[in-house]
């Protein structure tokens, strides 16, 4: 491909990411070095580095923080361990399995915001789970409390986002090669070891994708936690970055602090991938 071709193909694309991502960063790195509510946001004053020392120093800001990895710790590996599994189970179907498929797909298909709020009326006071357990096993449970919300906040994001992995490893099975898994049952290996010798191996740079994308996602978490919560101050430890980033910029009308904060979470972010990314490049190194 000639090089005018090539720059023809990719230039609208770098284009476009440079305005939406790009130019949005360097205004939100600039808008932090300001002073900004809503009452001067014309006329922002200049304060330096005093919004990033601040939210450095703030508490809920390392609150946020500590909630947001204990989200990723705890939601990330299972939508990987459920997603793996559902797709071996997808894998032995012949029949309907393309309606299996739409059907864990749906969770991913539906708007956030309505599928939060079907998730959460189906815990609520009177949905299907609390009407069961009282019919059923004589258990009056109210999802709702205090302690019970980072459990809701966690299955939610388990159902929310698995299904992407479910499609990612799916995809990934068609992949392997028949030959080393009819080695591997010549040669007296059960399921279980064909699956961790044979299967795993060959996914693993779809492991990798796959915690890649679901850390960046658990990372912008919003919609589930102003749904779930309803912006109850009682439950004011259970913020994701983004959400607390929410309540700096609107409750407290203080937009530079808020910006700064988008800066630090970015960067935060990279700290967090780069391991992955350097996994991800080492992996296709060994490949070539």
């Amino acid at each position: 491909m000639e090089r005018r071709t090539f720059f023809y193909f990719v230039g609208p694309s770098v284009v476009i990411m440079l305005l939406l991502m790009v130019a949005p960063l360097i205004a939100a790195i600039i808008l932090g070095f300001h002073f900004i509510t809503l009452r001067n946001v014309t006329e922002p004053s200049w304060v330096g580095f005093e919004n990033y020392a601040y939210m450095l120093t703030d508490p809920g800001f390392w609150k946020a923080l500590q909630f947001t990895l204990i989200y990723i710790a705890v939601t990330v590996p299972i939508q990987i361990v459920l997603g793996l599994f559902v797709a071996l189970l997808l894998d032995q179907v012949r029949s309907f399995r393309g309606i299996y498929i739409a059907a864990t797909l749906l969770p991913f298909i539906v708007t956030p915001i309505v599928g939060t709020l079907v998730f959460r009326q189906t815990f609520d006071r009177y949905g299907i789970y609390p009407y069961f357990l009282d019919q059923v096993l004589g258990l009056d449970i109210n999802f709702f409390t205090k302690g019970n919300i980072p459990f809701l906040v966690f299955l939610h994001a388990i159902w929310y986002v698995t299904p992407f992995a479910v499609v990612t490893f799916f995809a990934g099975l068609q992949t392997i090669a028949e030959e080393p898994l009819e080695a591997a049952l010549v040669d007296g290996a059960n399921w279980f070891q064909r699956l961790w010798y044979v299967v795993i191996p060959g996914l693993r740079s779809l492991f990798v994708f796959v915690a890649l994308i679901n850390i960046m996602d658990a990372y912008r978490v919003f919609d589930s936690i102003f749904v779930i919560t309803k912006q109850n101050p009682i439950y004011d430890n259970i913020e994701t970055l983004m959400y607390y980033n929410y309540k700096v910029a609107v409750s407290f009308q203080q937009l530079g602090r808020a910006n700064a904060m988008s800066v630090l979470t970015v960067i935060g972010i990279f700290l967090i991938l780069i391991p992955f990314l350097y996994m991800t490049y080492k992996q296709q190194r060994e490949s070539r």
